[in-house]
């Protein structure tokens, strides 16, 4: 539900912020004084692009920001946040904001996340119903009819089971059109095919070869380099007369005679010996290094082969070789359904005609069932109607077949009004009435409150042309569907107001030489006050007033 609505600088508003409660709110107040500015608000909330006209005089930006209450929302609104880059609810609050300017700049917030307007309109979707001059009607939508009238016919088992076998269809047609070609196209996918598996294939890769290619590569590349460095090496270690080991031999002796004549020295020979033989096992591994190091031209030239090679099917077919492995396997796989398309488009259209089939029989079964629950729902409707002053009207909902299968079906419905006798009935976007047109989304939404799960409802002028009984009946219904949506009405009739959970009152006065739109919640003499004024005034209207209320707490 709305928690928090706060308006800056719009129209006659310079700054106000309605506290909102669960269950019916009431929106009374003067004409003129500005209550229609909450439906513009809300609209500009549910992305409504802004009028500039609309901006305070003097003011250079105008803000909307709102608060709503999602915890109980059954929409998927964690990721519909998530896939449009916004940030998730904390405590299940979803923050709105709006901001235009007076030059044209329009920003809008989603969690405090900047967004954009078809954004924010299809979250809008999901959250609230303004019924009246001001449409964001869902149930305007052919398919929302659809919908609803499956719910209350419990039919969701069955339109499920319908949609995944036209899922099944799609993910048939799919493969089917990708192997239905024409014959040079086929030919030449073929020759693409056939061309990149023998190519990896003869390659021959294995994992991690590369790196071990490339390595032997850069020694047999530096191999002359490498041999000299290491027989180098072996001369100075043990080759000719001034030889490291001739020298480490004289130093052994001195030390020797070191420990001879002083016994404490000892320690330094054995480290002598120590280092001898590590000399003996670096000799031994230069020699056994020299004899590996290869000077032939001709492996030099075929590593270089193998490295090329590598890197040219790397750029033709991934980054990797492991990539390139894997590219030669789905080659090799789409080159044996190419191959076998025949047999392949044989199996193919077998599964089509046996989805199809399955198709016809699950919709319909669809279709009679939805034409079974017709007569209830409209006879619901009806009912509702006639206590909302429409005595001779006619509501009823009709089914045609769809222009193509859709996941919900093989129809499609539309619900039609008729406000008069012997006037046709009517899809419900053509009723020209605003009054009319409230008054059967309440009877509708009365009837179907257990299936919409919209949970912001708001009516304005639903009381139009209305009076006795049937105000009596609209605040009764408004209490009803009050107990499992929270509904904001704008009402002149004090019966309707009388009938809510909670009741606000918009006033304009002057203030500093300008005049500005005030709201404030009312409670007991202020409430019967509000309401004495809307039936005139006076001790009868406040006598009135008091018996509203008293009837309403009963």
């Amino acid at each position: 539900m709305l928690t928090h609505l706060r308006i800056k600088n719009l129209a006659l508003v310079a700054d106000l912020t309605l506290e909102l409660g669960a269950g019916f709110n009431a929106i009374t107040g003067e004409t003129g004084a500005g209550k229609s500015i909450l439906i513009g608000a809300l609209n500009l909330l549910l992305g409504q692009r802004a009028d500039r006209t609309l901006l305070r005089a003097g003011a250079d930006s105008c803000s909307v920001e709102g608060v709503v209450d999602v915890s109980r929302v059954k929409a998927p609104l964690a990721s519909f946040l998530a896939e449009n880059g916004l940030e998730p609810c904390e405590g299940g609050e979803l923050l709105l904001k709006r901001v235009f300017t007076a030059t044209g700049t329009n920003r809008q917030f989603i969690n405090g996340s900047p967004t954009t307007l078809q954004v924010l309109s299809e979250l809008g979707e999901w959250l609230v119903d303004i019924h009246g001059p001001h449409d964001h009607q869902s149930l305007f939508q052919t398919a929302r009819q659809l919908d609803l009238l499956d719910a209350h016919a419990g039919l969701a088992d069955a339109r499920e089971a319908f949609g995944r076998v036209f899922d099944r269809r799609t993910e048939l047609e799919a493969a089917k059109a990708a192997l239905v070609v024409d014959d040079r196209t086929y030919a030449q996918q073929l020759d693409l095919l056939r061309h990149q598996v023998s190519e990896i294939a003869a390659a021959r890769l294995q994992p991690g070869e590369e790196e071990s290619v490339s390595e032997e590569h850069r020694r047999a590349q530096n191999a002359a380099r490498l041999l000299e460095n290491a027989h180098g090496a072996l001369e100075l270690l043990a080759e000719g007369d001034d030889t490291l080991a001739t020298r480490v031999g004289h130093v052994g002796r001195l030390l020797q005679d070191l420990a001879r004549l002083d016994p404490g020295a000892a320690d330094l020979l054995a480290i002598h010996e120590q280092a001898v033989e590590q000399l003996r096992e670096l000799q031994s591994g230069l020699t056994h290094y020299a004899d590996r190091v290869d000077l032939d031209p001709g492996r030099l030239r075929e590593l270089e082969e193998r490295l090329n090679l590598i890197q040219s099917l790397r750029r033709k077919y991934g980054g990797t070789v492991d990539a390139v492995v894997a590219f030669g396997e789905e080659a090799r796989e789409k080159l044996q359904q190419l191959e076998g398309r025949d047999a392949e488009l044989a199996r193919l259209n077998a599964d089509l005609q046996d989805v199809a089939a399955e198709l016809r029989r699950l919709g319909a079964a669809l279709t009679a069932s939805r034409r079974q629950a017709i007569p209830k729902l409209a006879k619901a409707v009806v009912a509702q109607l006639r206590d909302l002053g429409f005595k001779q009207s006619e509501f009823n909902i009709t089914l045609q077949p769809s222009t193509s299968p859709q996941r919900s079906g093989l129809d499609a419905a539309e619900f039609v009004f008729a406000p008069n006798p012997g006037e046709p009935a009517r899809p419900l976007r053509a009723i020209a009435s605003s009054g009319e047109l409230a008054r059967v989304m309440l009877a509708l939404k009365t009837v179907l409150a257990a299936q919409d799960d919209i949970p912001v409802l708001v009516f304005d002028e639903v009381d139009a042309n209305v009076g006795g009984e049937t105000a009596h009946a609209v605040g009764q219904k408004m209490q009803q569907i009050g107990r499992r949506r929270q509904v904001l009405c704008i009402t002149h009739l004090a019966p309707v107001a009388a009938s809510a959970d909670h009741h606000v009152v918009v006033t304009k006065t002057g203030k500093e030489g300008r005049t500005v739109t005030e709201i404030a919640a009312v409670r007991d003499t202020h409430r019967v006050a509000e309401l004495a004024r809307m039936l005139g005034g006076g001790e009868a209207a406040r006598r009135h007033a008091e018996a509203l209320i008293e009837g309403r707490s009963r």
